[in-house]
């Protein structure tokens, strides 16, 4: 599936963050959230099957759950739009929490980088 940069989430923190997924229609599963911004996220899934336009919930480890809609799909990683923008402050905390890595922008993921 071939993605386009949007203006959406121009930039994304890079994390490594256990998280339960759960599907509108009640499927359940676990992943890592891959990368976080206050609109959105990346997710990695052990095989949940999802598809594009799907509203979904993520509740990383120690949080409430954050509902979004699956906006791309690239074999088991998702990119997640959440219905409500996080407060910025958390972001930095998580990422610094859960730091994987330097930030990344999104258009460098769709050169550099194939799936988040």
């Amino acid at each position: 599936m071939s993605r386009q940069p949007s203006s959406r989430n121009l930039k994304r923190k890079s994390v490594e963050m256990p998280a339960k997924c759960r599907t509108q229609g009640g499927l359940r599963g676990s992943g890592r959230i891959l990368d976080l911004s206050a609109q959105g996220c990346c997710v990695s899934t052990n095989g949940l099957f999802v598809r594009v336009g799907l509203k979904v919930v993520i509740r990383p480890e120690g949080l409430e759950g954050l509902t979004g809609t699956v906006r791309w799909i690239e074999g088991l990683r998702a990119g997640i739009e959440f219905d409500a923008p996080l407060y910025e402050p958390v972001v930095d905390h998580l990422a610094r929490l859960h730091a994987s890595g330097d930030d990344v922008r999104i258009d460098q993921l769709y050169t550099k980088v194939p799936g988040c």
